[in-house]
């Protein structure tokens, strides 16, 4: 018996060792139940990760550029006199502004082929700028081999014949001569909001209050984006009755209370219909900075971007009028106008305040950062107006 019962011990040991071999390969007798797959794991494995987004265009053509290309591009400069090509090609600038001088004795195709040799030389494609409101400021239509019929008319003088129809009409024919000679921005509309004839302004502006100039920029502003025309709202913050700047310091002492009920309205509709530029004036207005001129004040700038929520290329009036000039130099203009928010600068002294930005640059006063922001509005804008394939 005893040998028997140790047969049966050695069995059950030997199966219990069996069995403890057997447990890694899952053969134990109490197995776990296979997991279900879930409607949610069936989704997970579906569900593919979000693609990154598309880079942004303008920011991959500045990057591609040297960083003295990059500051060239936020000059919106005065067409030289002579070798104007040569410059472009030097410099790649943003762009020329054309003055009456450069009408002045030439045709439709001499224009044309002159402009068209600024594009042929520069690197980046150029905004190609004109004054051309209509009424006591036009560029082109001043001479007659250019508009047979003589001067486009001012705002007062169209409202008058024909209401925004005649409006309307006009921009249409003014962007068709503008573009027909390569011209791809004009500075314009004027957005002032002036009633009284006295005003020094009020002959440019539509003369009437601020809802019938709102109405009147809405107009112009749609009718020139439907045309592939660049176009410039001015003057911010509003001109009101201030003395032309072009002749000295203007001292604005309105409160901002006004600005807001008024002069604010017809930039904000211009906005909201899609203006792609805005120029700030040379006022002092003392409710927003009563030291710095409003194109060279951040605090004005901030106005302009936080409150009006503009986010667009905003550019200086000309940094070598006189209220500038008495004020300041020219290179310290350029530098400080960079430094309130600017993104271009209208300059009819190029070289000098060009190399001042530059030096700003390299020393540290201006951070190649700001620069790229500036550059990046500009080139959207080429890219809106077909000038640069996005």
């Amino acid at each position: 018996m005893k040998g028997r019962k140790e047969v049966l011990t050695m069995k059950k040991r030997l199966l219990c060792l069996l069995l403890t071999l057997a447990l890694p390969f899952g053969l134990c007798a109490c197995k776990e139940e296979p997991s279900v797959p879930t409607a949610s794991d069936d989704l997970a494995s579906q569900t593919t990760p979000e693609p990154p987004p598309e880079p942004d265009p303008a920011e991959v053509y500045v990057d591609g550029l040297t960083l003295e290309q990059q500051v060239a591009q936020l000059f919106f400069a005065r067409c030289p006199d002579v070798g104007a090509a040569d410059l472009a090609a030097q410099y790649d600038i943003g762009g020329y502004i054309l003055f009456g001088r450069d009408f002045e004795g030439q045709t439709l195709e001499s224009v044309t082929q002159t402009i068209q040799s600024y594009q042929d030389a520069a690197a980046t494609p150029m905004l190609i700028g004109v004054d051309e409101e209509g009424g006591t400021v036009t560029r082109v239509s001043l001479y007659s081999a250019f508009r047979a019929a003589g001067r486009f008319q001012s705002p007062q003088a169209l409202f008058a014949e024909g209401g925004l129809q005649r409006i309307e009409e006009d921009t249409v024919e003014k962007d068709a001569l503008l573009a027909s000679l390569g011209i791809n921005v004009n500075l314009a509309p004027v957005c002032d909001v002036s009633t009284a004839p006295a005003d020094f302004i009020n002959a440019r502006a539509f003369g009437q209050d601020a809802e019938a100039t709102s109405e009147y920029v809405r107009t112009v502003v749609q009718q020139m984006k439907s045309d592939g025309m660049g176009m410039v709202l001015k003057h911010f913050p509003g001109y009101g009755s201030n003395v032309d700047t072009h002749t000295g310091i203007a001292q604005d002492t309105r409160p901002i209370e006004q600005f807001r009920q008024s002069d604010f309205l017809p930039f904000t509709a211009g906005i909201e219909t899609g203006a792609q530029a805005i120029l700030v004036c040379h006022n002092i207005v003392a409710c927003m900075d009563d030291t710095l001129p409003a194109s060279l004040s951040p605090a004005v700038h901030d106005v302009l971007r936080d409150e009006l929520g503009f986010d667009g290329v905003v550019m200086t009036d000309d940094l070598v009028m006189q209220a500038i000039t008495d004020y300041t130099g020219d290179a310290d203009a350029a530098v400080l106008a960079v430094q309130a928010g600017n993104d271009m600068l209208i300059s009819s002294d190029f070289v000098t305040q060009y190399n001042a930005v530059l030096a700003a640059v390299e020393d540290g006063t201006i951070t190649a950062d700001r620069i790229r922001e500036s550059a990046v509005r500009v080139v959207h804008w080429k890219i809106e107006l077909g000038l640069i394939d996005a």
